[in-house]
C-alpha cells in the first residue's frame, strides 16, 4: 500500500480539531480503556489498519489481554466482556450503522449516564472520522508508538 497524502504532516491544522475532541474524551468518566476498546471494534468494522495498529498497541500497553482483543469481533459470543462493555459495543455498532434500535438504547441507558452516552457517541463519531481519513489517504500502519498522539 502506498500512502496518498501524509495527513499527519500536510493536514496538521485540520487534524487539530479532532485532537481537541480526543483531549475532551480523555477526561470523560468513560475511561480510556473503554473508549479504546470501542475504537478498536469500530476500526475492525470499518477496516482501518492504522487505527487497529494504534488502538491495539495502546490497549496492550495498559494491560488489555490478547484474548479479549482477538475475541472482540465475536464479543456477543464470548464471556470476556463486562455488561458495561457489551452495552458500549452494541451502542457503537448501532451508531456506526446509523440505525440505533430502542432495545440497544435502553440497554445503554442502564449502563451509562446521559452525559456518558453523549461522550460515547462523540467517541464513535470521532473514530469514524479518523477511520475515513486514514483509509482515504492510505495512512500506513505499523509505525505508531504508544502514546504518540496523547
Amino acid at each position: 500500500m502506498e500512502q496518498r497524502i501524509n495527513v499527519l504532516e500536510k493536514g496538521k491544522k485540520a487534524m487539530e480539531t479532532l485532537y481537541g475532541i480526543g483531549g475532551y474524551l480523555r477526561k470523560s468518566p468513560l475511561g480510556e480503556d473503554l473508549l479504546d476498546l470501542v475504537h478498536f471494534r469500530i476500526s475492525q468494522i470499518n477496516g482501518c489498519a492504522f487505527c487497529l495498529d494504534m488502538h491495539s498497541k495502546d490497549l496492550r500497553a495498559r494491560g488489555e489481554s490478547e484474548q479479549r482483543l482477538y475475541g472482540l469481533s465475536a464479543w456477543r459470543d464470548t464471556p470476556y466482556y463486562t455488561d458495561r462493555e457489551r452495552a458500549a459495543l452494541a451502542w457503537a455498532e448501532a451508531v456506526n450503522r446509523c440505525d440505533v434500535p430502542d432495545e440497544v438504547y435502553l440497554e445503554a441507558k442502564k449502563q451509562f449516564s446521559e452525559e456518558e452516552l453523549i461522550d460515547l457517541t462523540l467517541g464513535i463519531t470521532a473514530i469514524n472520522t479518523y477511520n475515513r481519513i486514514n483509509i482515504a489517504f492510505r495512512t500506513v500502519p505499523g509505525g505508531y508508538e504508544v502514546g504518540q498522539f496523547a
